[in-house]
């Protein structure tokens, strides 16, 4: 696959990465170039999208000479807003979306694509909606999946609609981090045995 340029340095691998923003166009200024690389490369690019910002999506994708309608068209660009992905049925449920990343990554594989680079709006986690408290866990799980597969996967926090606590807890589920703009190793990122168990340790005190 290459190695993969993203916010200001080389990815040699590909993990599962936490981008936190304090805008849209911090965002975008930082992963636009990362999501036309992928299509440069004939990767396929799989996008879960606040509904709110489907249509400033597209334009995004277009102002960076990106064909929208024609990627859509082939399969290399595929578009969910959150009640296609995380909040099907008007809920979240991790087993479904764990086997959703699975299946978006395994069939990317299948039609002919080198990988898939799979960026995901996480304020979905600050709806109301029966299960989101699992987030976390979700995110540490998470880490089990990847491990088979060879795709970037970029969960995007913007800073100021998540409290401290969720922002910690997010950052030492990955073990790469995207912060001030800069791709970086994540010191505090704990194997993710070790981070259920914690996690399970404070639901039984709780």
């Amino acid at each position: 696959m290459g190695n993969i340029e993203l916010a200001n340095a080389t990815l040699k691998y590909s993990p599962h990465i936490c981008a936190f923003f304090h805008s849209k166009e911090e965002e975008y200024r930082i992963l636009l170039p990362f999501i036309s690389e992928g299509f440069d490369r004939h990767q396929k690019a799989f996008h879960i999208v606040n509904p709110d910002n489907l249509e400033p999506h597209r334009e995004r994708l277009a102002s960076a000479g990106i064909d929208v309608a024609a990627t859509q068209q082939t399969g290399q660009l595929e578009m969910r807003v959150w009640d296609q992905a995380y909040l099907r049925d008007g809920h979240f449920d991790q087993e479904r979306m764990l086997a959703l990343i699975e299946e978006v990554l395994t069939e990317g594989k299948n039609d002919g694509f080198s990988a898939t680079r799979l960026v995901a709006d996480m304020e979905w986690a600050r709806e109301d909606r029966k299960g989101v408290e699992d987030l976390v866990v979700y995110e540490t799980r998470l880490n089990h999946v990847l491990t088979k597969y060879d795709d970037p996967v970029c969960c995007t926090y913007d800073l100021s609609r998540f409290g401290a606590d969720v922002v910690i807890d997010i950052l030492r589920t990955h073990p790469l981090v995207i912060l001030g703009g800069v791709l970086q190793e994540n010191p505090f990122f704990v194997p993710p045995d070790q981070m259920l168990a914690e996690l399970r340790e404070r639901r039984a005190v709780a």
